[in-house]
């Protein structure tokens, strides 16, 4: 793992009140150590990768790299989306190399098995990449967060609107791992409800450079809609590549449902204009996502992912419940970190539930045309807003056992 060390003596005052040095003893090895576990090199790096390890670092610039009095200190490894390989990194970092808390966690497949070794650990995890609904459903932990977004609130959005306006037969082109399988399920359950009807598709293998045949799949099944439950890289080869093959006409519309602003800047405005998707996050959102999008653009010239963003603030959440409760005690800092609203510069008084779900809002977005931008990054406009009461999974229809103890 790279190492990178923060070792500031000065904060932004954000929580300069909880800081106390008065109990180093209740930290393990004077070190409270964030571990990034992410896909630094493939499809979803823009969204994670290096990005994430930065936003981890301003979280801990906000402590004045320290919190309990102890040193806070951010490593990162590369899981190349591959799970076994991320499990074995999870082990490595909880067993061998004092970590106290993972972050990010990549795509959903790899996130799963982390989770796992977390739970078998007792070590928090904290999971802003990952978007399946499992997480906090059949698989969910006690030591587990999910951050920013999931397959259920992200499927809502999309097919109201569509089939509103006469999208009534839909195609979905599905990611094959556990990511795209378990949005295409929660889509479907939303199109059906709302009288549509699916009539096919297929699944694609991650980073897929070529999806042609699956675009004439697609438009030879004469729906209305070509779903895509996909993500990272592979949502802008799809777009690019419909366009180009004018799978995309007066006939036929494109739904996604996960889509970074990284993702728009890979196509274009051109490309993307009009797409609808939802995010938790958007840098040009309000004055606190612009104030935290500068110190990240500053970093690394560009604004924050929805993933990255996620980051910067579940740990901040994190060393929260480290300085209130003055130790890395896994057990008591989830409890604490349940327990306190969440508050940074972009979200306001947002709670977690017993099983881990952050209920923040959700905003639809549809991406905006080449001369409704007004500069680089300019690309969404926010048409709607989904409170974080009614976005997420109703307690009564999830599989978390943890839920049915509150």
């Amino acid at each position: 793992m790279k190492k990178n060390s923060i070792t500031l003596t000065f904060g932004v005052g954000l929580v300069a009140g909880l800081m106390s040095s008065s109990a180093l003893a209740q930290v393990s090895d004077n070190v409270v150590r964030i571990s990034i576990l992410n896909d630094m090199t493939g499809i979803y790096a823009d969204a994670g990768g290096k990005g994430s390890v930065v936003a981890a670092e301003l979280a801990a610039e906000d402590f004045g790299g320290k919190v309990a009095g102890a040193k806070i200190e951010v490593v990162s490894g590369d899981h190349a989306n591959k799970p076994d390989i991320a499990s074995n990194l999870a082990k490595k970092a909880y067993d061998a190399e004092g970590v106290d808390v993972i972050a990010d966690g990549g795509s959903s497949a790899a996130a799963l098995a982390m989770q796992n070794v977390s739970r078998d650990n007792k070590k928090v995890i904290l999971l802003s990449g990952p978007a399946t609904a499992e997480i906090t459903g059949k698989a969910c932990s006690p030591y587990s967060f999910h951050w920013m977004y999931d397959t259920y609130a992200l499927a809502a959005a999309p097919p109201e609107g569509v089939l509103k306006r006469g999208g009534d037969t839909w195609f979905f082109i599905t990611a094959d791992y556990a990511f795209g399988k378990s949005m295409e399920a929660e889509a479907t359950k939303r199109v059906q409800a709302g009288g549509g009807k699916i009539v096919g598709g297929v699944r694609t293998p991650l980073d897929t450079p070529d999806f042609s045949s699956y675009l004439l799949q697609a438009q030879g099944s004469g729906a209305k809609v070509m779903a895509l439950a996909t993500a990272g890289s592979d949502t802008s080869n799809a777009i690019k590549q419909a366009q180009e093959y004018k799978v995309i006409g007066p006939n036929t519309q494109v739904v996604t449902f996960l889509m970074f602003i990284n993702d728009v800047n890979a196509m274009g405005l051109k490309d993307g204009q009009g797409l609808i998707s939802s995010t938790t996050y958007y840098h040009d959102l309000d004055d606190g996502s612009r104030k935290f999008a500068k110190r990240f653009w500053d970093k690394m010239g560009r604004p924050p992912s929805i993933v990255q963003a996620g980051v910067y603030s579940s740990v901040v959440h994190y060393l929260k419940a480290i300085a209130a409760t003055n130790t890395d005690d896994a057990e008591k800092v989830a409890a604490k970190m349940r327990e306190m609203p969440v508050e940074d510069g972009f979200t306001h008084g947002a709670k977690i539930r017993a099983d881990g779900r952050l209920l923040r809002d959700l905003y639809v977005t549809e991406v905006k045309k080449p001369e409704e931008s007004k500069g680089p990054w300019d690309y969404w406009k926010i048409v709607a807003t989904i409170p974080g009461d009614k976005a997420w999974r109703p307690v009564e229809e999830s599989e978390c056992p943890l839920l049915k103890t509150h």
